[in-house]
């Protein structure tokens, strides 16, 4: 029985690339069906691209998830394949594959992709996309290879991790960062809502967000329309994480945040009353 093939990358839409992907599994197996989770990562953000495939995970059939946001193709990093109980997940070794990986209760076995059998010949190492990471998902996927024959085994504990930024706790704040901006300019926290109860911050609260020296006063509420147009407000958007929007607006444009700025969340008022707007 052939398995679904998850693909994201940071290939974009205006050349080819994502399409010659496609292509080589198809060729190989023309049965997979291939779900796109996203290629418009910024260019080697493997951070964003392996949030992204975290958050992504949980939704998807199991099956195969290929990842290439690779600014080391090329170079000796290792091409790997993870098993886990939710399928196999295939990409370079750079900490793409770590989140997405414990996300699914972590890998009982990962090989090296080494054998060239499995591999398309090619003039240079720049697409392994093409090359290396397309075939081996495609071949797995659909059965005409098993794990074992991508490659030898490798020890768990030489892959490369991702370190992702833990929250500090205060006595009346949370200082965390912005793991993700979404297509919206909603900025997405390291801070869950369990973090801020802790600290005794709740709905209804007097909240300040502090971004760099700047306070701001804002609302956690339940939606975006629990308050007007134009102001900002934190909710627990849709993977449970607190979120930083602007009603009809944009967070990015309205605060000063971007992916991995550090953000402070405390009770009471701002010492100096900056507004959103």
């Amino acid at each position: 029985m052939s398995l679904p093939i998850s693909f994201i990358s940071d290939f974009g839409r205006d050349d080819e690339f994502v399409g010659v992907v496609h292509g080589v599994i198809a060729r190989i197996a023309p049965e997979i069906k291939v779900i796109d989770i996203g290629h418009e990562f910024d260019q080697g953000d493997i951070r964003a691209g392996s949030l992204s495939l975290m958050r992504a995970i949980q939704y998807l059939p199991q099956g195969v998830a290929l990842a290439v946001i690779d600014p080391g193709v090329g170079t000796k990093r290792k091409a790997i394949a993870a098993r886990t109980e939710w399928g196999v997940l295939i990409g370079p070794d750079n900490g793409l594959l770590a989140p997405a990986v414990a996300m699914v209760g972590g890998a009982d076995k990962i090989v090296s992709i080494e054998n060239p059998e499995l591999q398309l010949p090619a003039p240079g190492s720049t697409f392994h996309g093409r090359d290396l990471f397309g075939p081996a998902a495609a071949v797995i996927a659909s059965g005409q290879a098993t794990l074992e024959e991508l490659g030898p085994e490798v020890d768990p504990d030489s892959v490369m991790p991702m370190m992702l930024p833990l929250v500090e706790h205060g006595k009346q704040s949370v200082t965390g960062e912005v793991l993700w901006v979404d297509h919206f300019g909603n900025a997405q926290l390291n801070v869950t809502p369990d973090d801020l109860k802790l600290v005794g911050i709740s709905q209804g609260t007097s909240i300040v967000l502090k971004i760099h020296t700047s306070e701001f006063p804002i609302e956690w509420v339940e939606a975006y329309g629990d308050v007007v147009d134009g102001e900002g407000l934190l909710h627990i958007d849709s993977y449970g994480q607190i979120a930083v929007a602007v009603r009809d607006g944009s967070a990015v444009a309205s605060y000063p945040l971007d992916n991995g700025t550090a953000v402070t969340l405390r009770s009471g008022t701002p010492t100096l009353q900056i507004r959103s707007s």
